[in-house]
């Protein structure tokens, strides 16, 4: 496995309906977007990217703006305890639901969060092999029950010394399957959005 992400979704629509469409960007509203959630920082345009590759470095965001939904792919989404995603980016939801997903191959590190619409947290969860669980929020949602059960299933992925009963990449894959409709890694269905189709507008972000 070497999938890497950091990404937040503020959706008014079921995610995977709206990328299954090929949705067009709004270029401006999606500036306006980065703008907003930067407001402290010089931003530059760069080189378009897409939601195939959601792990941008510290000081670029690749975002897109769609109709019922907005992506953000940005470093400060990669919290080893998701609640802990700067207030700002919360405030951007206004009566939306947002997704968090992040993961890191290097480390085996996952966490995704979901904040209702009334900005309440519905459901946290993070975990990495070094940390252990670091936040476990809300009641578990069903994809995640197979893996948090123990299943034998998942047994054969990792070493019998390894602080978990399944490897928490096959998790966060499983979250993107059900909040999302897509995977980086394993399966891909025939109705699948194609990634490298979901245009994402770059910016670098520098602190003033």
């Amino acid at each position: 496995m070497g999938a890497k992400d950091w990404m937040l979704m503020y959706a008014s629509d079921d995610v995977s309906k709206v990328l299954r469409s090929s949705p067009q960007i709004d270029r401006e509203a999606t500036s306006a977007l980065v703008a907003r959630l930067y407001p402290t920082h010089d931003i530059r345009p760069i080189a378009d990217g897409c939601l195939d590759v959601a792990n941008p470095p510290r000081g670029e965001v690749y975002a897109a703006v769609f109709p019922g939904l907005s992506i953000v792919c940005t470093y400060d989404a990669a919290n080893d305890a998701p609640t802990e995603l700067d207030p700002r980016f919360l405030r951007e939801a206004a009566g939306r639901t947002l997704y968090l997903h992040a993961m890191h191959s290097v480390v085996d590190f996952f966490a995704y969060a979901i904040w209702s619409p009334d900005g309440s947290v519905r459901r946290a969860f993070s975990l990495s092999p070094e940390s252990g669980v670091i936040s476990d929020i809300g009641t578990p949602l069903p994809f995640e029950e197979k893996y948090l059960a123990g299943d034998p299933e998942f047994l054969e992925e990792v070493d019998a010394d390894y602080p978990f009963r399944f490897h928490p990449l096959d998790l966060a894959e499983a979250a993107l399957r059900s909040l999302f409709g897509f995977n980086y890694e394993g399966v891909i269905e025939d109705d699948d959005p194609d990634l490298e189709e979901i245009v994402l507008a770059g910016y670098a972000v520098t602190p003033r």
